[in-house]
């Protein structure tokens, strides 16, 4: 499956806008981390891409997702991307993160919702956000709070990368997308 059909595939399934903005960040994170390793850019970032693409119609586990990897397997996707996405779920133990790819997937799928929302509150949006006002935030149990820090955590830890640099390369990762994201200015009279 090329990115186009992947992109046709999840607007078919997804219509919430927010849904769709997760899923292009992940895969933006998915590409650089790709490229950093010399692994396959467009199997990682149709992994991110994809991830949950079956989450609004079959939110409950473990139909999310399940009921994805039955339509991704009918459309010809390779069953190392099924694989990954199946893993990024906790609660399918048949699926353990074994491979670079299902760590990535982990690693970057709640940090990047955490930098959206953490960029949608910042004067500045994402073009100045650094890993420590993304730490600070952290902190605050209140800040999106659906949000789980212990999985955050683990994914650096399982994916082998300091958390801070985790932090500021899934930044820099997502700011190429700001303008298509919504993420160049934040809401006004918040900050850090």
């Amino acid at each position: 499956m090329d990115r186009a059909d992947a992109f046709a595939l999840l607007t078919e399934y997804v219509k919430d806008q927010g849904l769709i903005r997760h899923m292009l960040a992940v895969e933006a994170a998915m590409r650089t981390y790709a490229r950093k390793f010399g692994e396959d850019e467009g199997k990682w970032g149709l992994t991110g891409l994809m991830h949950d693409f079956d989450y609004e119609r079959w939110p409950n586990p473990p139909d999310h997702p399940m009921k994805g990897s039955v339509i991704l397997r009918e459309r010809g996707v390779s069953e190392d991307v099924i694989y990954a996405i199946l893993s990024h779920a906790d609660y399918l133990t048949a699926y353990p993160r074994v491979h670079p790819v299902d760590k990535a997937l982990y690693a970057c799928d709640e940090l990047a919702g955490f930098v959206t929302a953490a960029a949608l509150v910042r004067p500045g949006g994402i073009t100045d956000m650094t890993a420590a006002s993304v730490k600070k935030k952290m902190k605050s149990k209140g800040f999106a709070r659906t949000v789980n820090r212990d999985d955050i955590l683990r994914g650096a830890a399982d994916f082998g990368v300091d958390l801070t640099v985790h932090i500021q390369f899934v930044i820099d990762a997502i700011k190429p997308l700001a303008p298509e994201l919504g993420l160049l200015q934040g809401l006004a009279g918040e900050g850090d």
